[in-house]
């Protein structure tokens, strides 16, 4: 298996990962592409600003890694996570898997974002036009 894992402060090039993830033995790619939206519960957003604690964030995606290729047969996965500063519709990361089949590669895409918002030691400040918040990145 192939793994590709980056933070940047620079923007993610999504066509970069998808051909990155695309393989001839690969039936199945998913891809998830989280991007800023411009409001939370309702309460309109200015941007976001993300920050991580790299040595560790990195570690903990490769574990991620690691388990969903216990749990489906995948063949790549790719994690790509910005930090800085996140304009509206600007994206901060892009997580994407090939397997053989679309099953695996979905599920397997599924659990890497799920448990990256659990584990993975980023944070986000919300800018409000009232004020800001620091939240977890991906609540």
């Amino acid at each position: 298996m192939s793994t590709q894992i980056q933070i940047s402060p620079t923007p993610l090039n999504i066509q970069a990962c998808i051909d990155w993830i695309i393989s001839p033995e690969s039936g199945g790619i998913d891809v998830f592409i989280g991007t800023v939206r411009n409001a939370t519960k309702g309460k309109p957003v200015i941007r976001l600003e993300f920050e991580a604690y790299e040595p560790m964030a990195i570690a903990e995606m490769e574990k991620i890694i690691k388990q969903a290729a216990v749990q489906w047969p995948i063949q790549k996965a790719l994690i790509h996570h910005r930090t800085g500063v996140l304009e509206i519709g600007e994206v901060p990361v892009i997580i994407a898997v090939s397997a053989a089949h679309r099953a695996a590669a979905f599920d397997a895409c599924r659990y890497i974002i799920d448990t990256l918002k659990q584990t993975v030691p980023i944070w986000k400040k919300e800018i409000f036009e009232d004020g800001e918040i620091w939240v977890a990145a991906h609540p």
